[in-house]
């Protein structure tokens, strides 16, 4: 355990950001099940649930702290080649 004030504190902001850093990330992952089994039951539903995606995964990767803006393109490129394979 850190003794210094200011390590302590610092402790506590680590273990803030990291329950939101995991939250934010969780909610990413299911979102993105969610459309993979919407698509796959040919539901009309993935593009709203992509919408969600993208809103979620721009909210996260704009001060890029669960992961940077590349890795939010590229889930997003995924996704959407996912649902356009499947819908056509």
């Amino acid at each position: 355990m850190p003794q210094k004030k200011s390590a302590i504190k610092e402790l506590r902001k680590t273990a803030k950001r990291t329950a939101h850093n995991r939250q934010t990330k969780r909610r990413i992952k299911d979102l993105q099940k969610e459309i993979i089994t919407a698509v796959e039951i040919k539901k009309d539903d993935a593009k709203v649930l992509y919408k969600k995606l993208q809103k979620s995964v721009d909210k996260a990767a704009k001060r890029a702290r669960p992961f940077n803006k590349n890795k939010a393109s590229r889930i997003k490129s995924r996704m959407a080649k996912k649902i356009n394979a499947k819908v056509k």
